[in-house]
C-alpha cells in the first residue's frame, strides 16, 4: 500500500506513517494507544485541498451496542496487538476521532482490510450492491440522532467485508507470503485501470476475491477469533464481499475514484 501511494498518487514518502509488528521503535509498533495516536496525527490541522489516507490490515471484531446506535446491534472494532489487555478501538471513537472533524475541502479515504469491518468507521451511509451491479445507499444514523457525519468534508471508506463477514488472506499477490485479500483486490483493481469510479472500484474488487476463493486462506482462522472475542458463532462462512460506505451518498457509476 505504501508503494501505492509513493508511486501511483504521489504521496511524499515523509507523509505516511506505518505501524507495523516489525518495528523495533516502541512508537511503530501497532498497539491500542500507538493507534489511536496515528489516527489522530492523521487528521490534525488538515487544510482544505488535503487528500487522507488510513489503511488497517489486521483483525477486527464487534461487541454488544447497548445505546441503539447500531442497526445490528453490535459495534464493530478494530484489534490492536495489546487487545487482550487495553481492549479494541470501537467504531464509535474511530468515527469521533477521524470521521467528525474532516473540515470542508478535505477528503479522507480508508481501507479497512479486516473482519467484520462493513462499517468500521461508523459512517452514516452504506451502499448496498447487489451481483447485478445495482445499488441503493442505505441509511445508517442512529435512530438516537447522533450525527456520525463530518464537519463539512468528505469520507469514503472500503471495507474488506460485510459487519456479519470475514475478511481472508491470500498468497495471490506475492506468491510468496498472504495479505490480505481485499488489499490484494484494491491494488489490483487501480493497477489494471479497473478504478475509474467507486462503481467501478468496488465491482472489480469483489470480481477479484470471487475468481481468487480457491487461493484465500486463514479466513478460519480470523473467524475463529472473532468468534473467541464476541462469544459468537462461525455462522454464515466465510465468503467476504468489501462494502463501500460514505459520509454522504453520491452516484457510485459517475463519481470518479481517486485518492
Amino acid at each position: 500500500m505504501k508503494y501505492l501511494l509513493i508511486n501511483k498518487f504521489k504521496f511524499p514518502e515523509s507523509s505516511i506513517l506505518m505501524l507495523t509488528e516489525e518495528e523495533t521503535d516502541r512508537y511503530r509498533i501497532p498497539t491500542k494507544h500507538n493507534i489511536r495516536m496515528a489516527m489522530y496525527w492523521l487528521v490534525q490541522g488538515c487544510q482544505p485541498g488535503d487528500s487522507l489516507v488510513f489503511h488497517f490490515s489486521g483483525h477486527g471484531s464487534q461487541q454488544r451496542n447497548y445505546t441503539g446506535d447500531e442497526v445490528d446491534g453490535y459495534d464493530e472494532t478494530l484489534c490492536p496487538l495489546d487487545f487482550e489487555t487495553q481492549g479494541m478501538i470501537v467504531d464509535d471513537e474511530i468515527n469521533a476521532t477521524m470521521v467528525k472533524p474532516i473540515p470542508h475541502g478535505v477528503k479522507l479515504h480508508a481501507i479497512i482490510d479486516a473482519c467484520h469491518s462493513g462499517t468500521m468507521l461508523d459512517l452514516p451511509f452504506l451502499c448496498r450492491m447487489d451481483r447485478s451491479g445495482r445499488y441503493v445507499w442505505e441509511d445508517h444514523s442512529p435512530q438516537s440522532g447522533i450525527f456520525k457525519g463530518t464537519n463539512g468534508g468528505e469520507v469514503i471508506s472500503f471495507s474488506g467485508c460485510d459487519d456479519d463477514q470475514s475478511s481472508a488472506d491470500t498468497a495471490s499477490l506475492s506468491k510468496v507470503t498472504s495479505t490480505g485479500a481485499m488489499t490484494f483486490s484494491f491494488i489490483q483493481a487501480i493497477e489494471r485501470g479497473h478504478a475509474t469510479t467507486y462503481g467501478d472500484m468496488l465491482t472489480s474488487m469483489r470480481t477479484t476475491i470471487r475468481k481468487n476463493e480457491s487461493d484465500v486462506g486463514g479466513g478460519a482462522v480470523t473467524s475463529l477469533l472473532g468468534m473467541l472475542l464476541t462469544g459468537g458463532s462461525l455462522g454464515g462462512g466465510l465468503r467476504q464481499e468489501p462494502q463501500l460506505t460514505a459520509s454522504e451518498p453520491f452516484d457510485v457509476y459517475t463519481k470518479r475514484f481517486t485518492l
